[in-house]
């Protein structure tokens, strides 16, 4: 005799259950690589601006004798007169934040003074365009894996 057993063809509410929860495990271990990778880049981009704008600042002060004052530096016709080839975005942290005294999370750090940054450095006019008499300045970053990032007159 034939039998009329019917078979089914499809997954059971397990096998299924099982995929979901493989598929949910893989996708939390990719975006926990990926944001860990988008950190290290940001983080790679902030030594690489602080790079460059050590560099341009280091160049103006062996043209000029001194460093720009904060000010000069959030100047963008100043910054385009006076560095040129530095690229406006150096900056400006991969967040968005502008140039500031103080380093944080999503913003560069700049001081300018004379001896050891303990005197606050002045322009000599009132324009940007005059110079200053700032003999030391640092330029700060806060990294996201840690710690921070730091260059410095000598």
């Amino acid at each position: 005799m034939f039998s009329l057993k019917k078979q089914s063809k499809g997954f059971t509410i397990v096998e299924l259950l099982i995929v979901i929860v493989i598929i949910g495990i893989l996708a939390t271990l990719v975006i926990v690589t990926f944001t860990g990778i988008q950190q290290k880049a940001r983080d790679s981009q902030r030594k690489t601006d602080i790079g460059a704008v050590n560099s341009h600042v280091t160049a103006y002060y062996a043209e000029t004798g001194t460093y720009p004052t904060l000010a000069m530096l959030n100047d963008s016709a100043w910054v385009a007169k006076h560095m040129k080839g530095l690229d406006p975005e150096a900056l400006v942290d991969p967040k968005g934040g502008a140039l500031t005294g103080t380093s944080d999370a999503d913003q560069y750090g700049y001081a300018a003074g004379v001896g050891n940054l303990t005197t606050a450095c002045t322009e000599a006019g009132t324009t940007p365009d005059q110079t200053a008499n700032c003999d030391t300045f640092q330029l700060t970053a806060t990294l996201e894996g840690g710690g921070t990032f730091t260059k410095s007159s000598n």
